[in-house]
């Protein structure tokens, strides 16, 4: 059962999300997906990356052995070995299931998931010595598999818990029924579902998706919460009412796009990425905005192209 802790830091406003009885997480989240594409790895570029974020309360750092063409993990762990002491400041979120022909897959001759225990448990030991640390906090189920054998999976999971190996368990991109499925074979409970979800993708607000988990207490991560870029750089009614709250805000249009999922009574956590050192030092600018009822049904009726019934 997810719940808001308001008990913080006089230092920060970032609230603390309690994921499982023993895992709380930063109500904002750092994704490393393109922390490759950076043109500098180097450990002390991604150690300040990490410390801006540390800086703003922002705690949990979201990756997946996929990103990078399988390198991201190792970019992270170098910047773990360089500083060993970020870790005990830091929740690492990763995910596995995903084989794409690159990078150590370079043999496989289609991209495919694998949610094997063999597979789960070669990807959790590599994911392990590639961020150098000894445990992972959550471990996600990237993508639904259809030839997931529930039991085995499950058992995989659980027995990943009990070793010690990883703190909680969840699924990404999974709908309701992928959901029960799984967990039907499981003793220990998933915690979150990771999800697509922004202005710029509205459909989990009304498709069953979020009122399922709001319903079981479960907390929510969103992936791409700016669209993948494009809420940046659009133009329209949306982009007009962004621009509109953002200057009373004092802020910009990245800041009322996650407003918008903070505002939700289900608890979002959304994950962004960037590169850029500015950019990372603002994405906490999102608590700064105050999205009244009506305003937020302004942002939602403009994402929806026409006012709601």
């Amino acid at each position: 059962m997810a719940y808001v802790s308001n008990d913080l830091p006089e230092r920060t406003m970032m609230k603390r999300i309690k994921i499982s009885n023993d895992l709380e997480f930063s109500q904002l989240i750092y994704g490393m997906w393109r922390i490759g594409d950076d043109k500098n790895t180097s450990a002390a570029h991604v150690e300040a990356k990490i410390q801006s974020c540390l800086d703003q309360g922002i705690s949990t750092f979201d990756q997946a052995d996929i990103y990078g063409g399988y390198t991201a993990e190792a970019i992270l762990g170098d910047a773990l070995k360089h500083n060993p002491s970020l870790r005990k400041q830091m929740e690492i979120v990763t995910k596995c299931d995903i084989v794409a022909p690159m990078g150590r897959y370079s043999d496989k001759r289609v991209k495919h998931y694998d949610t094997s225990r063999k597979h789960i448990e070669a990807s959790v030991n590599q994911s392990l010595s590639d961020m150098a640390i000894e445990y992972i906090d959550l471990l996600l189920i990237h993508r639904p598999d259809p030839l997931m054998d529930h039991n085995e999976t499950g058992a995989a999971l659980d027995g990943l818990i009990d070793s010690g190996k990883v703190k909680s368990v969840g699924v990404s991109n999974f709908r309701p029924w992928d959901w029960k499925l799984l967990q039907s074979a499981m003793n220990h409970s998933l915690v979150t579902n990771q999800i697509e979800l922004s202005l710029a993708e509205i459909g989990p607000f009304t498709n069953g998706d979020l009122a399922f988990h709001q319903q079981h207490g479960h907390s929510m991560m969103a992936w791409s919460p700016l669209g993948g870029g494009q809420l940046m750089t659009s133009t329209g009614e949306l982009a007009t009412r962004m621009d509109r709250i953002a200057a009373e805000s004092g802020t910009d249009r990245a800041a009322v796009a996650i407003a918008f999922l903070l505002h939700h009574p289900a608890i979002i956590l959304p994950v962004l990425g960037t590169n850029n050192l500015t950019r990372i030092g603002a994405i906490s600018d999102a608590l700064n905005v105050q999205l009244t009822r009506e305003s937020w049904y302004e942002l939602y009726e403009a994402a929806l192209g026409c006012e709601v019934p």
